[in-house]
């Protein structure tokens, strides 16, 4: 009877531990979240932000189909290179960081498409406000580094419709062209380390 409990029990435990998640943070030294918005119709300008945090969960150090990706992103670390400019995106014509200092990213699905392509399906929010967004993923690999860590690489690239989100800023030109353009893209460059 103690021998039948005992061998159930190992079972239980194995099938526990092969449903284990493997667990990566991005490495905030090596990731990037970078946006670019065309300005007056005629050029882009770019800004990241400087402060986030980054948790991905696999089924093993290897496979990342299906992977559960979240990220958050503080606008008050917003920095085009302008501080002017970074303190205006801080209001209430864009961001309203006093009110709502996050922008979350949070995956829905993680799928496969072809060699090292994937097609991320994730919930943004941003001013409170939640939109589907896909992202094209591609996987640039996986390596032990020098201090026997592992980290695998990422870059995911998508592009929003601000105005869906409520970042409202909507100035025209004479021309009816925006002065910061509605849709912005968004390139993460992640290299995420295995905890």
């Amino acid at each position: 009877m103690k021998k039948a409990f005992f061998s159930t029990a190992l079972l239980v435990l194995a099938s526990i531990a092969s449903f284990a998640q493997v667990k990566w943070n991005a490495d905030p030294a090596h990731t990037a979240i970078i946006f670019s918005v065309k300005h007056l119709g005629i050029n882009f300008v770019q800004g990241h932000f400087a402060k986030f945090n980054g948790t991905i969960e696999t089924a093993d150090s290897t496979n990342f189909q299906n992977a559960k990706v979240e990220f958050t992103a503080d606008v008050n670390s917003i920095n085009t290179g302008i501080e002017q400019r970074d303190n205006h995106l801080k209001t209430d014509d864009f961001f309203n960081a006093t009110q709502f200092p996050e922008i979350k990213v949070k995956s829905v699905s993680f799928k496969k498409i072809a060699g090292n392509k994937y097609v991320m399906l994730a919930d943004v929010t941003m001013r409170n406000t939640t939109k589907r967004v896909p992202f094209d993923v591609t996987y640039n690999g996986v390596v032990k580094d020098p201090w026997g860590l592992w980290r695998a690489g990422f870059t995911a690239k998508a592009t929003v419709n601000r105005l869906d989100f409520g970042v409202k800023y909507a100035d025209k030109l004479a021309t009816g062209v925006y002065a910061v353009a509605p849709t912005v893209d968004i390139l993460v460059n992640a290299e995420i380390v295995k905890q």
